[in-house]
């Protein structure tokens, strides 16, 4: 088996649209979080989200604007600034030995919600003759394996919350197995339409305003946490074998070392302890690491009772006493949860952190909860720490469960 390496990071999020921007913000515990400024807030209990400043203007003619929705632009933002990133990863490459590896979760939410619109709301039947193109999961996918000519796997993965995770996973047994020799590989959502959050809203998983701060209304592990706040963007890596980053004379960012993947088989949507503690079992056994080997975790951390108090039990089965020694960072307090796009999200923010010896804070953590005792690095980020191997967690609606494991 050949060992995988990162050498290009691409990102389009809530906290900014490059890799420098995006962890200078995180490390600075500023919030893309904010009260939205749209047509239908009125009709939001909670008008939240975490939204990113983009102009598609800038990056791309109005051609190919047309062609893409909302998901499919940040993925095919974060693809070409992650392949510009990997500098001469494709060149001289066999292109039926490159693939494309997408997590999303809910389409182009956006054109679906003016299709509707136009359909039930307008009663007419002049629905954009490019709805399908532009709504299909799938969509974000092609236009990868189209812009970059990837002959080989251009797949799209749809697992809730943990699809990106597994996007990566999976590109990374490809590449690591010898089946390829480049993998784009990510995630992208756009679900900041009326539609979605509204159907979001009645699950009741959704954070209510914080009154002091709206941008601080996402609460992970603390006692007073009141749901997840959705945020939009895309995440991208180039995965190659390292010896032909090596050859070529690549900067290599980082090693994706493993990669685990559980099903709950319980419920669709309240998370099991036993499910997280296979997932990070599984990534811990792919890498052929022991739990000591640990320094950092990146928790799927969304700021739902449920999830967290699972997630905080599961890691205390993994890892024992040691358990509230590892420092925990859940970014979704910044980011907010980006759905299909979180694990790719979190997985970038993994490897700049421990690039760069930093444990990213947990905002706005201020009441402690008995239920969730672990080392959570409220608030304020630490510098110069020794964190070279991570676990990144996300866990999904569904019980798919999946963990991959990193090493700088």
């Amino acid at each position: 088996m050949r060992r995988v390496a990162v050498t290009g990071i691409g990102v389009v999020s809530p906290l900014g649209n490059s890799a420098a921007e995006v962890f200078e913000n995180a490390c600075a515990g500023r919030s893309g979080i904010r009260k939205l400024d749209v047509s239908f807030a009125h009709r939001l209990r909670a008008p939240l989200g975490a939204t990113v400043q983009f102009d598609g203007a800038a990056h791309f003619d109005s051609q190919k604007l047309r062609m893409l929705d909302r998901f499919s632009l940040f993925a095919l933002f974060a693809a070409n600034q992650a392949v510009v990133d990997a500098a001469g990863a494709m060149l001289d490459l066999d292109r039926s030995r490159a693939g494309a590896f997408v997590g999303n979760g809910m389409g182009g939410t956006h054109s679906m919600d003016d299709g509707y619109q136009i359909l039930y709301g307008d009663n007419s039947d002049r629905i954009k003759p490019l709805t399908i193109l532009l709504g299909m999961t799938n969509a974000a996918a092609a236009w990868m394996g189209i812009e970059h000519d990837l002959q080989g796997p251009v797949l799209t993965y749809s697992t809730a919350c943990s699809s990106s995770a597994v996007a990566i996973g999976e590109a990374w047994e490809r590449v690591r197995r010898g089946d390829l020799d480049v993998a784009i590989a990510g995630g992208a959502e756009a679900p900041l339409s009326c539609g979605s959050l509204k159907a979001w809203e009645v699950l009741h998983t959704l954070a209510a305003i914080d009154k002091d701060d709206p941008s601080a209304s996402c609460k992970p592990f603390s006692k007073n946490r009141s749901g997840m706040v959705l945020g939009e963007g895309a995440a991208m890596l180039v995965l190659e074998p390292w010896e032909r980053a090596v050859a070529r004379g690549a900067s290599i960012q980082a090693e994706v070392l493993g990669y685990g993947f559980a099903n709950d088989a319980s419920h669709i949507t309240k998370p099991t302890v036993e499910g997280h503690v296979a997932a990070m079992r599984a990534a811990l056994q792919s890498a052929s690491l022991d739990p000591a080997e640990i320094d950092a975790i990146n928790a799927h951390g969304t700021g739902t009772h449920a999830n967290d108090a699972a997630e905080s039990a599961a890691i205390k089965v993994v890892f024992g006493a040691r358990a509230h020694r590892i420092p925990i960072s859940a970014t979704k307090s910044m980011h907010g949860h980006l759905l299909g796009a979180a694990g790719a999200m979190e997985c970038v923010l993994s490897l700049l952190a421990m690039k760069h010896r930093v444990v990213l804070p947990t905002m706005h953590l201020r009441e402690p909860d008995p239920e969730c005792d672990l080392d959570y690095s409220p608030n304020v980020a630490r510098h110069g720490v020794h964190v070279r191997t991570m676990l990144s967690n996300s866990f999904a609606f569904g019980g798919a469960n999946a963990v991959l494991a990193l090493r700088v």
